[in-house]
């Protein structure tokens, strides 16, 4: 059976369906003129590699945890090879963060375990002493300078899959040159103002320095590539200490958002980091 309408219904519906198209059309365009919050952009590192293809994006712990273990290692006079294998182990195992949790009881940043005599949970979720704990088992495995990198790592970890640490030696690589400070201003970090602030934070200057000299040792400035060492340590903690101006070398950084990188022709000298 056929159901017919009498055209004053279809007239009806007709209009109301051109009144909803109508009042939809207009509460999308008055929308549109209603100014929308910005987006605040969130704080970011960059590393600078040997092309733009090499650059590496890191947010502000990995870059923290990354300037830690390159100061630990200098702190045991160790080779860059050393640093590039833990940077490889911990991009594995904890994507170079310091994880509360993991496999089983594994965590922090090397994913180490208690029940497996590398430290109460405690110890192990501090970045230094893990990493202290790390490089201390890495210079008893033979050679471990000349063997392939992903067998290095396993004699230290005892990975189920200690194959998975070879994919990362490439990018191991470029941090290890940046944090180490064998290549000059190659971390660039920058932050915002916490919320409400309108000038910027005072620096912590003392305080940053007593928690670099707790991972490096000695904080003085032996060489050029230990000034450059230092320096990316302070700008990888630059948000943690309200530091918004690191100068060595003659060069600085500043936590400006509009800058790419580090500005030359800084009246900073090669002998101390300037913090401020």
């Amino acid at each position: 059976m056929r159901v017919r309408f009498s055209r004053g219904v279809i007239t009806i519906a007709a209009i109301v369906v051109v009144l909803a198209v109508a009042i939809s059309v207009g509460l999308y365009n008055l929308l549109k003129k209603v100014p929308q919050p910005l987006a605040v952009p969130e704080a970011y590192c960059v590393v600078r590699g040997s092309t733009a293809d090499d650059d590496l994006s890191l947010d502000i712990e990995q870059a923290q945890i990354a300037a830690t273990i390159a100061a630990v290692a200098a702190r045991r006079r160790l080779p860059e090879r050393a640093v590039v294998i833990a940077y490889a182990t911990a991009l594995q195992e904890s994507k170079l963060r310091n994880l509360p949790g993991g496999d089983l009881d594994s965590v922090g940043v090397f994913q180490q375990r208690e029940s497996q005599g590398w430290g109460r949970k405690k110890q192990l979720m501090d970045p230094v002493y893990a990493t202290n704990k790390f490089f201390a088992a890495l210079v008893k495995v033979k050679d471990y300078r000349k063997i392939p990198l992903a067998e290095a790592a396993q004699e230290v970890q005892r990975s189920a899959g200690g194959y998975a640490y070879a994919p990362h030696e490439d990018n191991a690589k470029i941090l290890a040159a940046a944090f180490t400070g064998r290549v000059p201003r190659a971390l660039h970090c920058w932050y915002p103002p916490a919320k409400g602030q309108s000038a910027p934070p005072r620096p912590r200057t003392a305080e940053a320095r007593r928690q670099l000299t707790r991972a490096l040792g000695d904080p003085a400035v032996t060489s050029t590539r230990r000034g450059w060492l230092i320096a990316a340590w302070s700008v990888a903690y630059a948000q943690k200490y309200g530091l918004s101006r690191v100068g060595f070398g003659g060069a600085v950084w500043k936590n400006d958002m509009t800058a790419d990188g580090w500005t030359t022709g800084d009246k900073s000298g090669t002998t101390r980091v300037e913090l401020s």
